[in-house]
């Protein structure tokens, strides 16, 4: 039966019901959200669906709490916050909600779940310190949320609902672009892979368009590339391919030559004409056409492959 409430606890909020409730309006948007902890309305009914509060965690009759003895946990042994336990039941309803492919959701619940929701249930449970991001811990997503409360001395009766609402929207954007962006790297797999077998021995990959490409490196097992290029508004790009997910060590370099220089000078330096800059880190380079740009990507293999700057079995590779 389709909701007619959505019912979290009043007072001060924490990302989880936040998070919880981007997900519950999108499939429910005629319901309107209740925040109170009257029994009257935290009492599980037809109309309802209860999470963060109630002390009681029962999907068949639609509570979702976990600050009860007995708390559920997850087949690892970490807690369930409510958001945890919403996406649970009902992640994958919100994903086909967006109107993603099919063959992506699954795929797609899970990873948000490891990387977005997981860290929520965590840092609400007191399993996770954001403390362990360092100088960043304010700006960890569950913080910058709660930086959108009312002041301790805020005098207007209306502030807590209203400062949920604004928070509310902010939660939503951010769920949605990370989804978004999850739902594009799945897309441009596929493309990155057809690249990889039409490029077969080259060390150079060329793209139909600027993507997310190492993902799909690493699972296709291209070991031997060393490049990407690819079109962009007004040029062409030359890029390096990151060894790891974290760090910025490179399969290769550009060649140290060109570090930093533009134009007249690059064309020099590296004898193509076209060649419009190098990053002085030597990460990505740009030409002005895709024969300036791939001329530039095979001088670059070519001093890698001389100086032994290659990928071997042994290299570090880790999947992406």
């Amino acid at each position: 039966m389709t909701p007619d409430f959505l019912v979290t606890h009043s007072g001060g909020f924490h990302a989880d019901e936040l998070l919880s409730s981007v997900i519950l309006t999108r499939l429910f948007p005629q319901a309107r959200i209740i925040r109170s902890r009257v029994p009257e309305w935290i009492t599980p009914g037809a109309d309802r669906i209860i999470y963060d509060v109630g002390g009681k965690y029962d999907a068949a009759e639609r509570i979702y709490d976990h600050h009860q003895r007995g708390a559920p946990l997850r087949e690892d042994g970490q807690p369930y916050s409510s958001f945890g336990l919403i996406w649970k039941h009902y992640g994958r309803d919100y994903l086909a909600a967006l109107g993603l492919p099919e063959a992506h959701i699954d795929a797609l619940r899970t990873s948000f779940d490891n990387s977005f929701v997981l860290p929520v249930d965590l840092v609400d449970n007191g399993a996770l310190s954001p403390s362990v991001a360092g100088q960043l811990a304010g700006l960890t997503l569950p913080a910058l949320l709660e930086t959108l409360k009312p002041v301790f001395d805020e005098t207007d009766p209306e502030a807590e609902d209203r400062g949920f609402q604004n928070a509310l929207g902010i939660a939503r954007s951010f769920v949605e672009a990370r989804i978004g962006q999850s739902a594009a790297k799945l897309r441009a797999e596929a493309l990155v892979h057809q690249a990889i077998v039409d490029t077969g021995e080259s060390r150079i990959l060329e793209l139909p368009m600027g993507m997310p490409f190492r993902p799909a490196i690493v699972k296709a097992g291209a070991d031997h590339l060393l490049f990407v290029v690819h079109p962009r508004d007004k040029d062409w790009c030359l890029t390096g391919i990151r060894r790891a997910d974290q760090g910025f060590e490179l399969r290769a370099d550009l060649p140290a030559a060109w570090a930093g220089l533009t134009n007249g000078e690059l064309e020099a330096a590296c004898g193509v004409k076209g060649a419009s800059f190098c990053h002085n880190g030597r990460f990505i380079a740009a030409a002005r056409t895709r024969e300036a740009a791939l001329g530039m990507a095979e001088l670059a293999v070519k001093e890698a492959v001389s100086i032994g700057q290659t990928p071997s079995a042994d290299a570090g590779l880790v999947p992406g």
